[in-house]
């Protein structure tokens, strides 16, 4: 089976996903989660959210989960998305699926927070993990292939009809029988890792506030600018310095991302990938204590998801906590 990729989507069976209303922060509504298809193999839940959502919807959160068969550590994941207040439809998109290629599973996880619109994190979702496997090297130069693809990816969006927007990505595939963990990103979504109960932030936020992230947008020409109760911004429009798409502001921002490669051993429990919704209203080790606390990690993205919303994120907030389970 050489070259060939099978996707594990079989029959529509019996899915892990499911929408519940959330609880509303005094003084605003919460609009519909984008919803969520789900294609379920006998061992496993594949999903993708198409980001479709109403902001006069009821308030409900969207949530789900599967596993891998034959990875080991066993992948087990929970994945949880809210929209934000702001009236504007849901931006955060996610996928979490395992594939089989030359007879070995590898699971891939992402989330993608959009702005200007949902167009750029749905081309991510329909053809970032493609590009990686069409790379060639998974399972030679995992971190290579994905380097490129990135790299590949933007171009093409940049080259698409895609006139406006674009997004962060933060992204996992787990390869080598579990073995491995290669984590990348753009933007500020953020991957966090728990060993033994202490986080090891595996991603890197492009924050403009950054010295080495403004020096990055000040070499390109660009600016970086800070008004009073506002973030900084490059070009006193985007609060990222690099990102997929914003052909506007493309001179001025970069497409490099950054790539962790790491060993999942027996100190490795669990991995957080998480929007900025998410990381705003925590800190790395409030997170990995409160994942520490829930076996089920449906109901730990779930509750980490709801409780970003108690503390007042008007922002999108999306969640996919990934465990690894000894068999």
């Amino acid at each position: 089976m050489a070259n060939t990729v099978t996707e594990l989507l079989l029959t529509p069976n019996t899915g892990w996903g499911k929408t519940t209303a959330t609880p509303k922060p005094s003084g605003g509504g919460i609009g519909e989660q984008g919803k969520v298809r789900v294609s379920v193999a006998s061992h496993q839940a594949v999903s993708r959210g198409d980001g479709t959502a109403s902001p006069t919807s009821s308030e409900e959160a969207t949530y789900g989960g599967g596993q891998s068969q034959e990875l080991q550590p066993q992948v087990v994941w929970g994945y949880c998305l809210l929209q934000g207040l702001s009236g504007r439809p849901m931006e955060d998109l996610h996928v979490a699926e395992v594939r089989t290629i030359n007879e070995e599973e590898v699971a891939f996880f992402g989330i993608f927070d959009a702005h200007n619109g949902d167009a750029a994190a749905k081309y991510l979702q329909d053809h970032l993990f493609d590009n990686i496997l069409n790379e060639g090297g998974v399972q030679s130069d995992p971190a290579g292939a994905t380097r490129d693809a990135y790299l590949l990816t933007d171009r093409d969006m940049l080259a698409s009809p895609l006139e406006k927007g674009g997004s962060t990505a933060v992204t996992a595939m787990v390869y080598g029988k579990g073995s491995r963990l290669i984590v990348a990103n753009l933007g500020d979504s953020r991957a966090v890792l728990s060993k033994n109960g202490e986080p090891m932030q595996l991603s890197v936020d492009h924050d403009p506030g950054r010295p080495t992230e403004r020096a990055i947008v000040e070499a390109r020409g660009g600016h970086v600018t800070h008004l009073p109760g506002d973030q900084w911004r490059v070009d006193g429009l985007l609060a990222l310095t690099r990102a997929f798409g914003d052909k506007e502001l493309k001179e001025h921002m970069s497409s490099k991302l950054d790539v962790a490669d790491v060993v999942v051993d027996l100190s490795c429990e669990f991995l957080v990938l998480g929007s900025n919704g998410l990381f705003s209203m925590y800190d790395n080790q409030e997170v990995v204590d409160r994942v520490r606390r829930c076996q089920d990690p449906v109901k730990a993205a779930h509750e980490l998801v709801v409780e970003a919303r108690r503390r007042y994120c008007e922002d999108d907030i999306s969640c996919i906590v990934i465990k690894f389970q000894e068999l």
